[in-house]
């Protein structure tokens, strides 16, 4: 299992990864992109951005760098960067298939990314992600499994996933929507030849979206991996725009909304790895500083309260606008 790398890491910050969801592409949900971006959203200026911020991740301890066929240039991106950074040998990479990037580098297309689960479509992005990050690539993701996803009962395609499992690659699956512990559950019932599928599950999970939590522990015990993003609910626990219940904690502390959030997630027994979805590097240090906060039980209680139920707040997720 590469996250067992991870398991010898001495840094406190081994245990939070960074995710390219942000800025590999022009476009994305995330609230505060104006702010975070600018105007210049060049592939070069991204390309830019983004080799500063692993690079920054990397000299403080970040060693799991997650990325997705759909996220713009972002599997190209770390490619590029694992090439120039020659010493760098101790990390584990990830990438995700299952949507296709449809925007063509701009933010207000019709349709970012379409979905498709199907056999072809795995065969067809595994050589385009092969061709981009080669041996280096640890672990390949289903992206955004849900319980009625054709992946989780296409026979052909689990046999195809336990033949790159058996050739070293570590298969995972992430999830998205109100029904993610479902669609866990049901992943988790997924064998080949008897032996379970998938050694890796990534799910949201943050202050106002905590229903996967008891799914996640179960997939913890059975032996996987649990990455956590979206811990800061795509921008909506950042200190613009978070809860008062939130900012009254940062605060008590001396760190961060973001910080609190992340730390919020970091505490659960069965995370593994927790990401961070920041744009710049002055975010990316704060985050960090996730792996330092200590929380009382009365602050935990109060930030407890501020979880919404699934429905109401993947609606509010689906109504955020690309920009």
């Amino acid at each position: 299992m590469p996250f067992a790398r991870l398991a010898t890491a001495t840094t406190p910050t081994c245990h939070i990864g960074l995710g390219l969801a942000a800025i590999g592409r022009p476009g994305y949900i995330n609230l505060g992109r104006s702010t975070d971006l600018g105007e210049d959203r060049s592939v070069q200026t991204l390309r830019t951005r983004t080799h500063e911020l692993l690079d920054a991740a990397y000299a403080q301890g970040v060693r799991y760098f997650d990325a997705a066929r759909s996220y713009g240039r972002s599997e190209e991106f770390l490619a590029d960067w694992l090439k120039k950074r020659t010493d760098v040998d101790d990390v584990v990479i990830g990438s995700k298939w299952g949507y296709t990037y449809t925007a063509d580098w701009t933010t207000d297309a019709e349709r970012h990314e379409v979905k498709d689960h199907s056999l072809a479509a795995y065969e067809r992005q595994r050589a385009e992600t092969g061709e981009l990050l080669g041996d280096r690539l640890d672990l390949y993701q289903i992206h955004s499994v849900t319980p009625e996803s054709p992946a989780l009962t296409d026979k052909e395609l689990h046999a195809r996933l336990a033949e790159a499992a058996g050739q070293g690659l570590t298969v995972g699956f992430s999830t998205s929507g109100p029904a993610q512990a479902d669609a866990i559950r049901a992943a988790l019932a997924v064998t080949v030849d008897g032996e379970p599928l998938f050694r890796t599950v990534q799910s949201t999970y943050n202050a106002l979206e905590t229903s996967a939590g008891p799914a996640l522990a179960e997939a913890h015990d059975a032996g996987l991996t649990v990455i956590v993003k979206e811990g800061m609910a795509n921008g909506r626990l950042a200190a613009a725009n978070a809860p008062e219940a939130l900012r009254t904690a940062a605060e008590e502390t001396g760190l961060g909304c973001d910080a609190v959030a992340l730390a919020l997630v970091l505490r659960q027994p069965w995370a593994g790895v927790v990401l961070s979805g920041a744009a710049t590097t002055a975010q990316l240090a704060s985050n960090l500083h996730a792996a330092v906060v200590d929380l009382t039980d009365d602050q935990l209680s109060r930030l407890a309260a501020l979880a919404e139920e699934p429905r109401a707040y993947w609606e509010r997720r689906g109504q955020l606008p690309w920009h």
